[in-house]
């Protein structure tokens, strides 16, 4: 394939004890790879796109390439792999990672250099999700990564606007789904893959799985079943209120600024 680049539940919740109770491959079944407590999130979908043997995924949010060269690099089972990013500033992303756009060429020149060795397997999709999601074709993906925006409006966007092209029996993973919205300081819109992708799975009738790392798990059902199942014991409270209590909010302000000023005081410590 040519390279492009275009500028452009029966409802159920509850913590599951030892592990998650499925099987995604007869033959080392995902909850017997999970107790060997695999060391980074790099390691688990190393792991489940091999053992799944999946063709055709899209990774959204790229950023540098990193985790798409690692996994063109372990996985031949891939002969196609989208990669989706607008690899430049967005006024409306209040996110660490919103640099500015000599910054974002230099991540899309290191991305294609890390993944040059898999050039007839990539196809660069340079844009946000909305302006170049339909160059992929509906129910055509095996697997899709999210990784992008983590706020409610990109987590949102992005599951929208994947969903329909992950075949029926596919799957959804991501990055960041973690237990606190307030994963960055309180200066930054909080994070809400979490418990935004619960809501979500639960609308489409989808099997949610929490995993270590801060990585979740989503299946297409056929028979658009709904079930949540925690294997970290992290997530027994899907609810934003006590998220956005003021004692929440006024710690993770306080975090920001402790944080602030022993940056400072060593700095001065060491002159």
């Amino acid at each position: 394939m040519t390279q492009q680049i275009k500028t452009t539940l029966r409802t159920i919740h509850q913590p599951v004890q030892g592990g998650p109770h499925f099987s995604l491959n007869n033959s080392l079944p995902m909850d017997q790879y999970l107790a060997t407590d695999p060391t980074s999130r790099f390691d688990t979908w190393l792991h489940f796109i091999k053992t799944q043997r999946v063709e055709s995924m899209a990774e959204v949010g790229v950023y540098r390439g990193d985790f798409a060269a690692k996994v063109l690099n372990a996985c031949d089972c891939i002969s196609t792999y989208y990669m989706i990013d607008p690899w430049r500033h967005l006024n409306d992303w209040n996110k660490p990672a919103n640099k500015n756009n000599d910054s974002f060429n230099r991540y899309l020149e290191e991305t294609l250099s890390k993944t040059e060795m898999a050039a007839s397997r990539r196809v660069i999709l340079r844009g946000k999700t909305t302006e170049v999601i339909d160059e992929i074709a509906d129910e055509s993906l095996d697997f899709a990564y999210i990784d992008g925006d983590h706020t409610l409006k990109g987590i949102s966007i992005d599951l929208v606007a994947t969903f329909p092209k992950i075949k029926t029996g596919g799957f959804i993973g991501g990055d960041d789904f973690t237990a606190t919205v307030w994963q960055h300081s309180a200066s930054f819109e909080p994070s809400l893959v979490f418990p935004f992708t619960v809501y979500f799975a639960e609308a489409v009738g989808a099997t949610l799985w929490a995993l270590p790392h801060s990585q979740f798990l989503m299946r297409k059902n056929r028979d658009r079943e709904f079930q949540f199942i925690d294997s970290t014991g992290e997530y027994s409270d899907i609810s934003l209120k006590n998220q956005f209590s003021p004692r929440n909010y006024f710690k993770a302000i306080f975090k920001e600024k402790k944080q602030k000023y022993t940056r400072i005081l060593r700095k001065l410590k060491w002159r």
